[in-house]
C-alpha cells in the first residue's frame, strides 16, 4: 500500500557497499524498517543519505507491505529542518544517545499517534532552545508514559520510590526501592514541563546518577533493554 506519512529516523545502518537499512517511527504505521538501495552512491534520485541522520523528522512516501519485512521507500524530504541538533556538539551527542534508547525501547509496529506527537514536539523544542542540560532526563521520564510505566505520583510526598512498582511509598518493600537524592530529582521533574526545565539546578554528578537510575528503571520494565553504548560518550561530553 502506497502511503505518505511523517517519520522520525531512529537509525541508519550501512548495508553492503551502497545501501542503507533505515529504521523510522512513522505517524501512520508505527515502526518501519526500510532498505534504501544505492543511496550511498547515488547523486541523483529522491533519496539522499544526508536525510537519515538520527532523529531527523521526514515526510516519507513509501510502499508498505505490512508483513514484517523490509519496506520500500520511494521519496523522503525534510519535514522539520533542525537548526542546531546536528551541528551543536552537545546536542548531537544527546541525539545519538536518545536515538539509541528509542531504538531499544520502541517496538510498536502499529500507529501510536500520541507517542509520535510527543517525539515530534520534544525534538523541535530541543532544537529551538539553548538551556537544555536537563532535557534528556525529562525526555526519558516523559517517554515512560507512552511505554506504559510512567511513575504514579499519587503519593509523591513519600520519601521512597519503588522502581519495580513505579510508586512512591513510606517504607522499602523490595530491593528496587530508592531513598536517595534521586527521589527528590524525580519529584522535581514530575512537577515541571519543558519550558521550566532550566529552573531545576543539577550538577553533573546529580545528573549522571539520576540518568543511571532512569536507565535502571527502563531495564526493570522493558524486557531486553540494555544501557546504551553511547552513555559513555554522553557522560564525557557533559563532563
Amino acid at each position: 500500500m502506497l502511503i505518505t506519512t511523517k517519520g522520525i529516523v531512529f537509525s541508519a545502518l550501512k548495508y553492503g557497499e551502497a545501501d542503507l537499512i533505515v529504521k523510522c517511527f512513522t505517524e501512520k504505521s508505527g515502526l518501519k524498517t526500510y532498505l534504501l538501495r544505492g543511496v550511498l552512491k547515488s547523486k541523483k534520485g529522491k533519496l539522499k543519505a544526508s536525510l537519515f541522520q538520527p532523529l531527523t523528522q521526514l515526510e516519507i512516501v513509501a510502499n508498505h507491505k505490512d508483513k514484517g519485512t523490509l519496506e520500500y521507500m520511494r521519496e523522503a524530504k525534510l519535514f522539520q529542518p533542525y537548526q542546531s541538533l546536528h551541528t551543536n556538539v552537545l546536542k548531537s551527542t544527546v541525539v545519538m544517545f536518545l536515538s539509541e534508547v528509542l531504538r531499544n525501547a520502541v517496538k510498536e509496529e502499529e500507529p501510536n499517534e500520541s507517542l509520535f506527537e510527543f517525539l515530534e514536539t520534544s525534538l523541535t523544542w530541543f532544537d529551538m532552545h539553548d538551556k537544555t542540560a536537563n532535557f534528556h532526563l525529562f525526555f526519558l521520564l516523559k517517554l515512560t508514559k507512552y511505554l506504559g510505566f510512567y511513575p504514579d505520583d499519587t503519593f509523591r510526598g513519600e520519601p521512597i520510590f519503588n522502581l519495580l512498582d513505579g510508586t512512591f511509598q513510606t517504607v522499602e518493600t523490595n530491593d528496587d526501592c530508592i531513598s536517595d537524592e534521586n527521589v527528590e530529582v524525580l519529584k522535581q521533574l514530575l512537577g515541571t514541563d519543558f519550558d521550566s526545565l532550566s529552573t531545576i539546578k543539577l550538577n553533573q554528578t546529580n545528573r549522571s546518577r539520576f540518568l543511571l537510575m532512569l536507565l535502571n528503571y527502563y531495564e526493570i520494565h522493558l524486557q531486553g533493554f540494555k544501557k546504551p553504548k553511547s552513555l559513555t560518550v554522553l557522560n564525557e561530553i557533559y563532563n
